[in-house]
């Protein structure tokens, strides 16, 4: 499905936690209608309790609080942080909640990866960023390096129809009808904040299985000088890997920021098997060891770019719900490529081609094994065509 972008928009690129919590809490602390917010993790930290007191008070004040939390991100939400939001009037669903730890079904990755908050119709955010302390890394360096924006205008109307539409399914699902949200036939549209072009791009298993995926292609696709993805879990399928390959083929500079830290052993290894063939095209590749990335961010000659929660990986391309904006313009690119090439040289490691070949076998073969389990496990959930 073509990106439907909208004008009007005031769009603020915000960097990691430490920008992103002040307006969040200040949006929440502004409504005076309704306000969504949906997160993967929801954790029981200072940033956490944080965002509950501003939700309570938001709900005391006859704010009607809509939060949505995944059942296996924020499975170990505490019953006082729950109480706590629910006895003030915060209305909260779990997204398929964990109800048996150990059982083994392909549905069981179908997890809420979005990252997305509305107030108001007045204001919307959209990225990476969980409810979670920035410092809160165990075994990493903090901060964690990560993305939202923050919206104005029009889109912040389309932000919200999603929101609602996933809300209201849920709600009845949950046996909770009174809940749902009225959801009017034609909503008409905001006025314009701003003079930015931005359009939000969802994956579902449904009507947008491959929304996402299809944006950055077509980016790639249409470039003509540079590429710079950053991306925490890269494990692109062919296409993907086809459509990097092939801009390198035709003089585009192609640049990656990838995770250097160890998270997910599997993952890190099998990510690596992909560099040989990515170098040998031309593809240039940086890992960031200065704190933990988080990103899954990307520009594209200067006037492309996208914010958002999806990772190029099986999970966040072919599973999970994920949510993106895709913005036509060049100051918001320009800023974000700013910040990404900030990043690439005060904290990441340039990935040698010739070093890289010149491995000892000890350091091949993990990659190799880990590429190896990496396929088969995205095999055993019937995708294994397409990666």
């Amino acid at each position: 499905m073509p990106v439907q972008f909208l004008p009007g928009n005031r769009l603020k690129l915000l960097r990691s936690g430490v920008e992103y919590f002040p307006a969040l809490e200040h949006a929440i602390q502004a409504a005076r209608e309704d306000i969504f917010l949906e997160t993967y993790i929801y954790e029981d930290d200072d940033t956490g309790w944080r965002i509950t007191e501003a939700l309570v008070d938001a709900a005391r004040r006859g704010v009607t609080v809509h939060l949505m939390v995944d059942g296996f991100g924020s499975k170990d939400m505490p019953e006082e942080l729950v109480r706590r939001l629910c006895d003030s009037g915060v209305r909260l669903l779990v997204f398929r909640p964990e109800l048996w730890h150990m059982r083994f079904q392909r549905d069981r990755l179908r997890r809420l990866h979005r990252k997305l908050a509305v107030a108001d119709r007045e204001v919307a955010f959209v990225g990476g960023i969980n409810i979670i302390d920035d410092f809160d890394t165990p075994r990493q360096k903090p901060p964690r390096y990560d993305y939202a924006v923050r919206i104005e205008g029009p889109l912040v109307g389309a932000v919200r129809e999603e929101a609602v539409r996933l809300w209201n399914r849920i709600a009845l699902a949950r046996l909770q009808r009174s809940w749902r949200v009225r959801h009017p036939h034609h909503t008409p549209r905001l006025p314009p904040r701003g003079s930015q072009k931005a359009a939000l791009v969802v994956r579902d298993n449904f009507r947008h299985r491959r929304d996402i995926e299809d944006a950055y292609l077509e980016a790639i696709g249409t470039a003509q000088q540079e590429i710079i993805i950053a991306s925490a879990y890269f494990f692109p399928g062919i296409r993907f890997r086809h459509a990097l390959i092939s801009a390198a083929a035709h003089g585009v500079r192609v640049v990656l920021l990838l995770q250097g830290r160890v998270e997910y052993v599997l993952l890190h290894y099998a990510s690596r098997a992909l560099y040989g063939t990515l170098l040998e095209a031309g593809v240039e590749i940086y890992e960031y060891h200065r704190s933990f990335l988080h990103a899954k961010v990307a520009v594209v000659d200067g006037h492309w770019a996208t914010v958002g929660s999806s990772n190029i990986d099986p999970f966040s391309l072919l599973l999970a719900r994920e949510a993106n904006v895709v913005a036509e313009d060049r100051r918001f690119a320009v800023e974000l490529r700013a910040s990404l090439r900030a990043a690439i040289e005060q904290g990441a490691r340039v990935v040698v081609k010739t070093r890289w070949f010149r491995q000892p076998l000890w350091r091949r073969l993990p990659i190799w094994l880990g590429y190896g389990l990496a396929r088969l496990s995205v095999g055993l959930f019937g995708f294994g065509g397409r990666f």
